[in-house]
């Protein structure tokens, strides 16, 4: 299993070009631009799962900074599904906003009992 970092946008920029080829290797969002995810990681919280130098995990926050978080776009690259790199880039994205008082997702129902165990309910 190879050594992965789990780090935050500030901690280690996230570049534009390595998220746009996450979401190709996952099959999500082929309409999103450079451009626009450029934006969002200036406007939101962003996180990222790092193997060396490549980008193999992304998930976001949208929020208000104080009530409300949403956390969005959480994937981890197909070839390394399922070595807990998700569990721990959610963690460590909890953490980051602690202060928080609701943080809510939207996922895929086979993807509940993940949620489920990071303190997540449907």
């Amino acid at each position: 299993m190879p050594t992965v970092k789990i780090l935050l946008h500030q901690e280690q920029p996230i570049h534009p070009q390595a998220v746009r080829a996450l979401y190709t290797a996952m099959n999500w969002w082929p309409e999103r631009t450079e451009e626009q995810i450029a934006q969002i990681l200036t406007t939101h919280i962003a996180i990222g799962a790092w193997d060396k130098k490549r980008l193999i995990g992304f998930a976001r926050i949208i929020s208000d900074h104080c009530f409300h978080a949403y956390i969005e776009d959480v994937m981890i690259h197909p070839a390394y599904q399922r070595q807990s790199i998700g569990k721990r880039l959610i963690s460590r994205l909890l953490e980051a906003i602690a202060h928080i008082e609701t943080v809510t997702l939207f996922c895929e129902v086979d993807l509940i009992p993940f949620y489920e165990k990071l303190d997540f309910r449907a």
